[in-house]
């Protein structure tokens, strides 16, 4: 598990790109839970910093509407098309990303 940002610096249903281990990570908070996921997604490469977050647990590309499972990196509508998710452990105000 590798620091990634303190809670209280991602918005509530937020998102912050940080860097963890050489590696872009977009954080995502719903409802008080943080997610971490890969930064680009998986259909076409488009920046998920301007993704939407609806749904508790849920984030929508902005360009095609591709909406992935948080917890999973699964998308419905698309499944041969999986978000790379990554386990998150919080310490206090502390996020910690495991990218193995």
């Amino acid at each position: 598990m590798v620091f990634a940002a303190k809670v209280s610096e991602i918005p509530e249903f937020g998102k912050k790109l940080v860097e963890v281990g050489g590696e872009k990570v977009l954080l995502v908070k719903t409802k008080g839970k943080v997610y971490a996921c890969e930064h680009e997604c998986p259909h076409q490469g488009a920046p998920l910093q301007g993704a939407l977050v609806k749904e508790v647990g849920k984030l929508s590309c902005q360009r095609h509407g591709y909406r992935f499972d948080l917890e999973t990196g699964i998308c419905p509508e698309h499944p041969e098309c999986p978000l790379t998710v990554y386990s998150v452990e919080i310490r206090g105000d502390e996020v910690f990303v495991d990218l193995g």
